[in-house]
């Protein structure tokens, strides 16, 4: 029997599996498991669906361990099927007959009585999450007194944030949009917007960067034609930052594949780079740069508001790896930048390990980012460092959590 939005249910129990149990990314799942799903609404759906599973997991299963005598294994397909059987009515307002037809042909040939049973149960009693999401216990104590405030940000998806070409624009671009602006480049529209049909896409007039994304490089300022190079640059939206700033940009990184994004935003956008692939511990620069961003290789945990797989998948061994590359990486651009050239370090990471542990070891001036530099709502720490998470600016829609320190040879 072909039920509807039944195929829709199984990605997105494969994706979930994929995250959970594999340890791919949400989008890498994605990519697997949505091939033989043709339908935009079908795609959104399957998406959805796994993305609120993630980002309530942990008070999800705590409702349905209140419903069952003996515990569920955390990996048992029954306790997947019900987190998204749960989350459908509980964030996605689908009607629970739908969800029953869907949910437990899940289970053919397994325990559908069971589960059946715990939805019922759950159901009945008008069940509820609470006003934020709780984190898994591993994230509260890695974040430590942050965690609270964090966790109110992520409790529903963010807004689309646009970068525009022409910061000079930001006011008519936002009119026209009928979207707003915290900063000049920024505009902000309601999450669902289909990214081709909004106007200035084809044209190359903006391109999609979370408001925090976009500050390091606004810390550098214009380029005046000065020489920067763009470190770990791809898939771009920092290269195209820095080329509509006026600078002479030099975009290196490892990942073929993700250049070769970098140059279609760069065809589209009509702005110029010259994009070397390339591993940055083993290329070598025939000259010094007047500045360096260095957005380096992370644990992404900041992104959580659009990417909650990293609330589970990622851990402390993931870290220090991690924090190991980008020392590596931070040597490599001090080398690199010329007598009174600029380095700016960020990485879209919650994690003290891969920021404030990063910057005490760097050996330059520091240059402390000011309150004018920034949004409205935003203050640098006592150091100078600026640190995000997506609890701040809630009022706004929130936005994603960065660490970005500067310094000057």
């Amino acid at each position: 029997m072909d039920i509807p939005g039944l195929p829709a249910r199984r990605a997105a129990l494969t994706m979930l599996d994929a995250v959970l149990r594999r340890g791919e990314t949400l989008d890498q799942a994605a990519s697997n498991a949505l091939r033989r799903i043709t339908g935009s609404p079908d795609r959104a759906l399957a998406r959805a669906i796994v993305s609120e599973t993630l980002r309530w997991k942990v008070d999800l299963d705590a409702l349905i361990d209140s419903a069952t005598r003996q515990r569920l294994p955390d990996d048992a397909k029954p306790r997947a099927v019900l987190e998204m059987m749960l989350v459908q009515v509980l964030r996605l307002q689908t009607p629970p007959h739908a969800v029953v037809a869907t949910g437990l042909e899940l289970l053919a040939g397994g325990p559908r009585r069971l589960a059946h049973g715990v939805f019922s149960t759950l159901t009945k009693a008008n069940p509820a999450l609470p006003d934020r999401p709780t984190l898994p216990e591993e994230v509260v104590r890695r974040w430590a007194e942050r965690s609270t405030a964090i966790a109110a940000g992520l409790a529903d998806p963010p807004p689309l944030d646009l970068a525009l070409r022409d910061p000079a624009a930001t006011r008519e671009w936002a009119a026209r949009l009928e979207g707003v602006s915290l900063a000049p480049g920024h505009v902000r529209l309601p999450r669902g917007t289909a990214i081709e049909d909004i106007p200035g896409f084809a044209e190359g007039e903006w391109w999609v960067q979370d408001l925090a994304a976009s500050l390091p490089v606004r810390l550098l300022g214009t380029g005046g034609g000065r020489r920067v190079l763009d470190l770990c640059a791809a898939p771009g939206g920092k290269t195209l930052q820095l080329a509509a700033a006026g600078w002479t940009v030099t975009a290196l990184d490892i990942a073929k594949r993700r250049t070769e994004r970098l140059r279609e935003n760069l065809e589209r956008t009509r702005l110029g780079a010259e994009v070397i692939v390339a591993d940055a511990l083993q290329w070598q620069p025939a000259t010094s740069y007047d500045a360096i961003l260095l957005d380096a290789p992370c644990s992404a945990t900041g992104t959580c508001r659009r990417h909650p797989d990293v609330l589970h998948r990622i851990h402390s061994a993931q870290i220090s790896e991690l924090a190991e590359l980008q020392g590596s990486l931070l040597a490599k651009a001090t080398d690199w930048l010329a007598p009174g050239g600029t380095l700016v370090y960020a990485v879209c990471s919650l994690e003290s390990e891969e920021g404030e542990a990063q910057a005490e070891r760097v050996d330059l001036n520091g240059v402390p980012i000011l309150p004018s530099e920034l949004p409205a709502g935003l203050e640098p720490g006592p150091q100078g460092w600026l640190r995000t998470d997506p609890g701040m600016l809630a009022h706004a829609g929130g936005l994603d959590g960065f660490f970005i320190a500067r310094w000057r040879r």
